[in-house]
């Protein structure tokens, strides 16, 4: 029997895995972004290059854009193997967004008096923002900027910190216009504000550190943001049929983004929650990323259901970010899961495919959110923008009578006299 006193995931109930706090952005976070963001929007590049310097420790007058000829040397200087590779994904992740861009459409219906409709309008300027903190998220930049590129946006911007040649050469291969050299929260207010050259985006995406989703919050008065995301988050549902040993890799990938990455394991076989300790600790010595994963650990958990029907439920009130299913039945307990960002049906489904690039984004809500919203897509680009014509007074008569109405009920004359003057009642 595994230790109790010193599980890698800490054992607790139903009733207390339930309980996760919803995303919150402490006060001295988000004090210290809005300070940045502030002198951004008041100093402009003075602001940018001060905290370039200070954070990314970069040499004062270095280069803030790349443009595209210079993404494009950068992609024509990387080895054929890697080159190749971000082709691929690339095209993954392309072929997926058109697909989904295919399903929305626009529409018109007769109404009284004429019709009326949606058209489909692209943003006309995105923001991507591309992590690179131990390693450049190269995945990150073809992502958001793919989907961006796919969704109709005139303009694609690629902010991060690192100008390594793969990350450029990322950005040339998705197709972007810019690639602004920063990243933290001075990163967001220069894509939410401009500066001299640099023009302001219309949404700002992409995943980041708690400055990244602090920024993001503080600008989404002025442009579109994705989401506020939190820690990544794996949850793997098993049942007696999983493999001990493939359900402690997933969780160990997940567990080695950060310190920060939280991941679970709900079952209804205590055998199986003991099996995956074990195999945790195995896995563990011969992890590379071992220590980051341990620390990230002490904060994970597992629950053991009584039976299928609890742990499904628990996923549904949990709503994570990625929910793994390996059980026996793995399509028919996934059309029972309501509430998670990205779901990954079957012992095979690695939650590793989704990240880098089979199709679907990466882009994902975090922190239970999951329940009012989804991952990253063409949509967060595109607006149904809706119209109306009337062009039949008679046929539309008794609907302007009814405007008058309502205008009546509201106590707002002027609206029922604007009625009136075309209706002729």
């Amino acid at each position: 029997m595994i230790d109790a006193n010193t599980p890698f995931l800490r054992r607790v109930s139903c009733a207390e895995i339930s309980k996760t706090a919803m995303l919150s952005l402490d006060d001295a976070t988000l004090q210290s972004a809005r300070e940045i963001v502030n002198n951004v929007r008041t100093e402009g590049e003075v602001a940018i290059r001060r905290y370039v310097e200070k954070f990314e420790q970069r040499k004062p007058g270095t280069q803030l854009t790349c443009c595209r000829r210079e993404m494009q040397e950068a992609l024509d200087t990387l080895d054929s193997e890697s080159r190749a590779i971000l082709e691929r994904t690339a095209q993954r992740i392309q072929k997926f967004a058109e697909a989904q861009h295919r399903t929305i459409r626009e529409m018109s219906i007769a109404v009284a008096g004429g019709e009326a409709g949606h058209t489909i309008e692209p943003i006309e300027s995105a923001g991507c923002y591309a992590p690179a903190g131990r390693y450049p998220l190269v995945s990150s930049v073809l992502m958001t900027a793919i989907t961006a590129r796919i969704a109709g946006c005139l303009r694609v911007v690629v902010t991060s910190p690192s100008t390594s040649p793969i990350m450029l050469a990322a950005a040339a291969i998705a197709d972007a216009d810019e690639f602004l050299v920063a990243g933290g929260a001075h990163s967001i207010a220069a894509m939410a504000y401009g500066f001299t050259g640099f023009e302001p985006c219309d949404m700002i995406v992409g995943p980041g550190n708690k400055w990244v989703t602090a920024a993001k919050h503080i600008v989404s008065n002025l442009v579109g943001i994705d989401m506020l995301a939190g820690p990544s988050e794996l949850l793997v549902l098993a049942d007696e049929s999983a493999d001990p040993a493939l359900i402690a890799s997933d969780l160990l990938a997940q567990a080695e983004h950060d310190e920060d990455a939280r991941v679970m394991l709900v079952t209804d076989d205590v055998e199986l929650y003991e099996h995956v300790e074990r195999q945790i600790e195995v896995q563990l010595e011969a992890l590379p990323t071992g220590e980051c994963a341990r620390r990230a650990l002490t904060a994970s958990m597992a629950c053991v259901a009584q039976d299928m029907d609890t742990a499904i439920q628990i996923v549904n009130r949990l709503a994570p970010e990625h929910v793994e299913i390996m059980t026996a039945n793995a399509n028919g307990v996934a059309s029972r899961i309501r509430n998670a960002g990205a779901i990954f049906i079957g012992a095979e489904s690695a939650q590793v495919c989704g990240d880098f690039g089979a199709g679907p984004n990466h882009t994902l809500p975090t922190s239970g959110t999951a329940r009012f919203q989804a991952g990253l897509s063409v949509l967060h680009f595109l607006r149904l923008r809706t119209w109306l014509r009337i062009t039949d007074i008679g046929e539309a008569r008794e609907f302007f009578s009814d405007v008058q109405h309502l205008a009546a009920f509201e106590g707002l004359p002027g609206h029922a006299v604007s009625a009136k003057q075309r209706s002729r009642i």
